[in-house]
């Protein structure tokens, strides 16, 4: 997964084409070593995207990170299917219970653990669980469709969630997602994330890898700036 403070660029497959996939993923190969997959039951969220034989088939064509966001009402029943179709990484969401089950059952499969919250959940219902998470995922849209507007009523929560897994000592990567362009990275890496879900701002880029090595600049610039006095 690398080192909690490296800062990394996870592009939404949920934005590129789906009827071409493995070129999106071709497209963006060069720029980052990760991929954020969106996996949605049409039932935690109102949309359906895929599963794991999609998963599988981009492991075919792919060695990357694939960072698997699973935006489901019952995960633990897929965990396996995710581990064996060539997930790196899975993130279950706080707001769907038995959070410790499912970050120790992740474990026990060889997984990365991540926990997820929606805008509207406080950085509480992740706090117990920090020492047990190598990735915390913290939303600024709600989620079941690209392309929303980024929600800066979020920042708060992720200089919290930073500030805790620093007094901690812990190697947390923290993760942001949902409307992330080259306006809003700054600041949210000024907040404390670590690693950006794009989505729209790679895969409407007509040169998607250009796209990631800007976001990748734009939010080095903004932790390197000095804060306003």
């Amino acid at each position: 997964m690398g080192r909690a403070h490296d800062i990394r660029i996870a592009p939404s497959l949920l934005s590129a084409d789906f009827g071409n996939l493995a070129e999106a993923v071709g497209e963006v190969a060069t720029a980052t070593s990760w991929l954020h997959v969106d996996v949605m039951d049409a039932h935690f969220v109102p949309n359906l995207t895929i599963g794991p034989p999609v998963v599988a088939s981009l492991r075919r064509h792919s060695g990357a990170f694939f960072d698997c966001h699973l935006m489901m009402t019952d995960p633990g029943r897929y965990l396996e299917a995710f581990r064996d179709a060539g997930a790196s990484s899975v993130t279950v969401h706080a707001e769907v219970g038995g959070t410790g089950e499912l970050l120790a059952a992740a474990r026990r499969l060889g997984l990365g653990a991540g926990l997820a919250l929606n805008p509207d959940t406080p950085f509480s219902a992740a706090a117990p669980f920090l020492a047990e998470l190598d990735l915390l995922l913290l939303m600024t849209v709600f989620p079941g469709f690209g392309g929303q507007e980024f929600m800066a009523s979020v920042l708060p929560k992720i200089a919290e969630a930073r500030a805790a897994i620093d007094a901690a000592g812990l190697e947390v990567a923290l993760e942001v997602d949902g409307g992330i362009s080259p306006t809003t990275i700054g600041e949210v890496a000024r907040a404390g994330a670590r690693v950006f879900v794009a989505g729209s701002a790679v895969f409407g880029h007509e040169r998607p890898w250009q796209a990631v090595e800007e976001l990748r600049a734009a939010a080095g610039a903004a932790i390197r700036r000095p804060s306003p006095a």
